[in-house]
């Protein structure tokens, strides 16, 4: 193979050869990523954001390290408690919760929930009352990120100076600002001007009597797909140098919300082709079926271009052609890449095994429950 895959990985699959699609995820590399970050932002409350992968091993092992947790439902939540992780530990950080949910996370002595709207606040003040309480402001970062959060999640400044008066109001700590600045961000510059406007907010509520406490500074720690990213250290260098000059010193307690940058690099995904094929009356370029598609883990393949590699891949380019790689459904959208420029080897056959490198985050939480009767992608923890 061209490309390395971890030789303990690499030794789970050649042992269970007929696994397929299989995802290993080497938690030793997750450790060394979670070090390494914490190094990197000392100062900072840790809280990995859960939806990224929820397997029991990943989040039992980032408990025992000290890390906190963002969940996004009473599922994750009962996940982490049940992994080790005390609720003091953990964020509720969606900030779309039913009240039940808010009101039973609450008897498990969560205290600390992310609201974007004034009608959230009013949930959390019968739901959850005393609860520390952080308002998601809506910042820019669409250029370099591949996933834009900012038109469904997020509020204005005036908004969130809203939120805040109305949660004192309530009897709700108003605690802290979050932000995102966009799943798999690829450029360091957004963290400056979302740090900035916190300290313009924390300015704000001031003049309303209201002393913030804490910012969030969320995710989008980059993983390494195809395209060039910068290296976390220089996340960590605009981070703190935005800290520095925005809040002077301060009293000041961060969090962020790692996901992907922890388990996505961790993690190899194995393919089986199942067919290969041409529709000539369409385009002459091999179509490449694989037993996995976007209903059973690849769903983020709309805007994240997989390093995939073939046990048959030449470093020569004449032995190689452009191939359309899709999913096995009966569904006519379940094509994985069609206009991206994926090469294959021109003696790829029915049965060969593709690795989708990086896979360790966003696929097995995409994975249908069983669309077709196909089972839900499956992975392995080693």
């Amino acid at each position: 193979m061209k490309l390395d895959i971890s030789p303990k990985i690499k030794a789970y699959l050649d042992a269970h050869p007929d696994e397929s699609p299989l995802l290993v995820v080497e938690l030793a590399e997750v450790e060394r990523r979670y070090k390494k970050l914490t190094g990197l932002l000392p100062f900072a409350a840790c809280h990995y954001a859960v939806k990224a992968n929820p397997d029991p091993a990943i989040v039992k092992l980032l408990a025992s390290l000290g890390s906190s947790f963002d969940a996004a439902s009473a599922q994750e939540i009962q996940l982490c408690l049940e992994s080790g992780a005390t609720p003091d530990r953990i964020l509720f950080g969606n900030t779309i919760k039913k009240q039940s949910d808010i009101a039973w996370a609450y008897s498990q002595g969560i205290r600390m929930f992310v609201c974007d709207s004034v009608g959230e606040v009013d949930k959390l003040a019968i739901a959850a009352p005393g609860s520390k309480i952080f308002a998601r402001l809506r910042v820019g970062g669409e250029a370099g990120a591949a996933w834009p959060l900012s038109k469904k999640f997020g509020c204005t400044r005036d908004v969130a100076c809203e939120i805040m008066i109305r949660a004192k109001e309530k009897g709700l700590v108003p605690y802290g600002l979050s932000f995102h600045v966009g799943s798999q961000q690829t450029v360091v510059e957004p963290h400056f001007a979302a740090i900035a406007l916190t300290e313009l907010v924390f300015d704000d509520l001031v003049e309303e009597g209201i002393q913030l406490e804490a910012i969030d500074i969320g995710g989008g720690f980059p993983a390494q797909y195809r395209d060039a990213i910068p290296p976390i250290e220089d996340f960590a260098e605009t981070i703190i140098e935005s800290i520095e000059r925005n809040f002077e010193g301060r009293p000041l307690k961060v969090l962020m919300e790692p996901g992907r940058y922890l388990v996505a690099d961790a993690g190899v995904l194995r393919a089986e082709v199942v067919l290969i094929s041409y529709h000539k009356e369409i385009n002459a370029t091999r179509w490449v079926y694989l037993d996995i598609g976007k209903f059973s883990g690849l769903v983020e393949a709309e805007a994240i271009q997989y390093r995939i590699i073939s046990e048959k891949d030449t470093d020569k380019e004449e032995d190689t052609a452009r191939v359309i790689l899709a999913g096995p459904t009966c569904d006519s959208i379940d094509v994985i890449y069609e206009e991206a420029e994926y090469y294959l080897p021109n003696n790829l056959a029915v049965g060969d095994k593709l690795y989708f490198l990086s896979a360790g985050a966003y696929t097995t939480t995409y994975s249908s429950v069983g669309f077709n009767g196909f089972p839900p992608l499956k992975c392995v923890c080693i």
